[in-house]
C-alpha cells in the first residue's frame, strides 16, 4: 500500500484500538454509567469496518480522470455507511425489544462522528497531496 493512504488510514486504527481496549479494560466504568461495553465494542467494529470500507471506494475514485467520479464516490460512501449503520442499529433494537442500551446507542453515535471526521480529514489529506486536484 501507499505511504500516504496508510497515515490516512491511521487515525481510524487508532481510534478503534482505543476504544476497543477502553471498553474491555474499562467495563466496571462503563457499568456505573449504564453503558454495555458489548454493544460499544460492537459498534465500534461495524464503525471501523464501514468507515474504512467507505474510505477506500472514495480513494479509488481519486485515480479517475472524470472528475464526477469523486463526487459519486463521497455520495455512495455516505449511503453505504449511513444504511449499514442503520440496518445494524435496527436488528440489535428488533433483536433487544425492551432492553435497548440507549446510553450505548449514544456512544455509538459519538462513535460515528468520530470515525466521519477521521475519514474526511484522512481523504482530504489524501486529495491535497494528488497534483491535479
Amino acid at each position: 500500500m501507499n505511504r500516504t493512504l496508510l497515515q490516512s488510514i491511521r487515525p481510524v486504527i487508532y481510534v478503534f484500538v482505543f476504544i476497543t481496549a477502553f471498553a474491555l479494560a474499562g467495563k466496571a466504568f462503563l457499568a456505573k454509567y449504564n453503558i454495555d461495553h458489548l454493544v460499544v465494542i460492537g459498534g465500534n467494529l461495524v464503525l471501523c469496518t464501514v468507515s474504512l470500507l467507505s474510505f477506500f471506494i472514495t480513494v479509488r475514485s481519486l485515480n479517475s480522470s472524470n472528475p464526477q467520479s469523486f463526487v459519486r464516490a463521497m455520495y455512495a460512501s455516505f449511503m453505504i455507511k449511513f444504511f449499514i449503520v442503520a440496518i445494524a442499529a435496527f436488528i440489535y433494537i428488533m433483536v433487544m425489544k425492551k432492553e435497548v442500551n440507549k446510553p450505548a446507542l449514544g456512544v455509538c453515535a459519538v462513535l460515528y462522528i468520530i470515525y466521519t471526521i477521521l475519514e474526511t480529514k484522512g481523504l482530504t489529506r489524501l486529495l491535497r497531496r494528488k497534483k491535479n486536484a
